[in-house]
């Protein structure tokens, strides 16, 4: 499975993002074709160049406004240069529109909108308003347009089947804004990051911004800080700013082998040597009612070399409990041996199949989607043959002949 996984241990901003899924090979020039698909050009100007930061190589990217725009009250400020430029008064609304009338594709185009949505969600909570009528800046900013829209061309781009991603670091400290002072990380980081594993204060600023938040919740599929990765490709996303440790997004491209998930069960037993097998007998439905998946018991020699018998039950995790109480109520049993088991199952599916003598259920097995073996259900073959004073084996046979007609028909 080929999967792109996010090293966020310097935070990520939609700058990084950019950068570092560049860097990893996806092509400048696409990128700025399919951004000129939004009809901005004259707006913006993106730069892309190498650089590096504390001896780490990468691609930095700048989105430069060609032209200042008034600059409407919002929560945070985060520049690409240096310079504090203004931004446009947008609404989610008016960019949503903006995106669907583009001729990008389908798949960024609604990736692009679930990236907005997120900042217009929590953008809408702090204000106290619906997503749709709040107008603020980072959904409104020619620059965070660029990078929201230009991540989901460059994810595109990658063809990964799964995005994963480390905890997110968010930094610490203070930052100014058209609110005054607030503290790191902004409202709408914190927001937007909601259930997402992070860390703080690793340095005293701000190291991941509402737009790269946005990415990493909408596009995230596992987080984790121990990923089994085959790497092909690493990319480097170089940052603006300049902290204690290097202001890199890294990125890892490779495959992740698909992991089979066997089901765990546990296993209960007993042995049993002064009690009548009628009674375990009683027991066995019993357990069977309780939901139990299997009990079967095995002839032993116990202590004294007396005869007797080892109960064994498997059983989920929740029915264990109604288990042991039954084995502890119904048998002469004083302790349990409890032991946990990985169960390795063919598919199966139950089959009702016509046959003379009535339906009846088939349990059929299945291997890698072939039907590999089946079985009638006993009961019912059982209940049939009494009703049509039949041998027993006369119904199983009827069973096979209609088991092969629907093998033949499939």
């Amino acid at each position: 499975m080929r999967v792109l996984y996010y090293d966020c241990f310097s935070g990520i901003s939609g700058d990084m993002n950019l950068g570092a899924l560049l860097d990893l090979g996806v092509d400048r020039h696409y990128l700025k074709q399919e951004l000129s698909k939004l009809s901005l050009d004259t707006e913006f100007d993106l730069t892309i160049q190498p650089s590096c930061k504390m001896g780490i190589s990468g691609t930095k990217v700048t989105v430069k406004l060609t032209h200042q725009h008034a600059n409407p009250n919002g929560w945070h400020v985060h520049p690409h240069t240096s310079d504090h430029h203004h931004h446009e008064h947008r609404t989610f609304k008016s960019i949503e529109a903006m995106i669907q009338n583009s001729t990008l594709s389908d798949w960024v185009k609604e990736r692009s909108i679930k990236m907005f949505w997120c900042v217009a969600l929590a953008e809408g909570k702090i204000h106290g308003k619906s997503p749709y009528e709040v107008a603020f800046h980072e959904v409104g900013a020619v620059d965070s347009i660029v990078d929201i829209i230009g991540a989901a061309i460059c994810l595109e781009a990658l063809h990964v089947s799964k995005i994963m991603a480390s905890k997110i670091e968010l930094g610490g400290g203070f930052v100014q804004c058209a609110h005054g002072t607030l503290p790191v990380p902004a409202p709408a980081t914190l927001e937007i990051l909601h259930n997402v594993p992070v860390s703080l204060g690793r340095v005293p600023s701000e190291m991941t911004t509402p737009t790269g938040a946005a990415i990493i919740k909408a596009n995230v599929d596992t987080f984790s800080d121990k990923p089994t990765l085959v790497i092909e490709k690493i990319g480097y996303g170089i940052g603006h700013k300049d902290f204690t440790i290097p202001n890199v997004l890294r990125v890892l491209l490779g495959e992740e082998e698909d992991v089979v998930s066997i089901p765990e069960e546990i296993v209960l037993e007993t042995n049993i040597d002064d009690m009548s097998p009628e009674i375990l007998s009683y027991v066995q439905e019993r357990l069977f009612d309780a939901g139990v998946k299997d009990v079967y018991t095995t002839a032993i020699t116990t202590k004294k070399n007396r005869l007797g018998v080892k109960l064994s039950v498997l059983v989920s995790a929740d029915k264990e409990a109604k288990a042991t109480e039954i084995i502890f109520a119904e048998t002469s049993s004083i302790g349990l041996r409890r032991s946990t088991i990985q169960k390795i199952m063919l598919d199966r599916e139950i089959k009702m199949v016509s046959t003379p003598y009535g339906k009846i259920s088939v349990k059929c097995t299945f291997s890698h989607g072939e039907l590999l073996k089946y079985k009638a259900e006993y009961e019912e073959c059982k209940t049939a043959a009494l009703s049509h004073e039949v041998p027993i084996s006369m119904i199983y046979e009827s069973v096979a002949k209609a088991m092969t007609k629907e093998i033949n028909h499939v």
